[in-house]
């Protein structure tokens, strides 16, 4: 595990436990077991690569969890959901605009010559890769099909 973002997570966990955030503390917990169960199923330490995809991961179901409930008519279920989302964001880097993503996906084009929807995946990996996380992949799929198929 990264020092830095383990240090940050320990830090914010003894922080909220003296604050008696409860809410808080909940979610720092879960953020680091799953950290240390990945490495403890990877037999390694986790690169920082690895530990903000699981973050992201994570903040994903909880995007997935506000439509559930609120599918369900569960605003209170929706609400609990938010707050997870916009705290675990917290610790992932500030996310590409939409034109700075565009851009990104337009450079990432052009340098490697890819012409049609049979190049999409080499262009996924690179612009993934220089995101560093900082753009949804779904976002990347949909602006990278638009762009290849015409």
């Amino acid at each position: 595990m990264d020092d830095s973002l383990e240090a940050r997570l320990k830090a914010d966990m003894i922080a909220a436990m003296k604050a008696k955030e409860k809410d808080k503390l909940t979610i720092l917990r879960m953020l680091i077991a799953r950290l240390k169960d990945a490495a403890i199923n990877k037999r390694d330490v986790l690169s920082a690569e690895e530990e903000l995809r699981l973050i992201a991961t994570y903040a994903k179901q909880r995007e997935d969890g506000i439509a559930d409930a609120i599918k369900a008519g569960r605003e209170d279920l929706a609400e609990k959901e938010r707050f997870e989302l916009e705290f675990v964001r917290s610790y992932l880097p500030q996310q590409l605009g939409e034109d700075e993503l565009a851009a990104l996906v337009d450079e990432v084009i052009k340098e490697s010559g890819a012409t049609s929807i049979k190049d999409m995946g080499g262009v996924m990996k690179t612009v993934l890769a220089r995101a560093a996380g900082r753009a949804d992949g779904g976002k990347v799929s949909a602006l990278v099909k638009s762009r290849l198929a015409g």
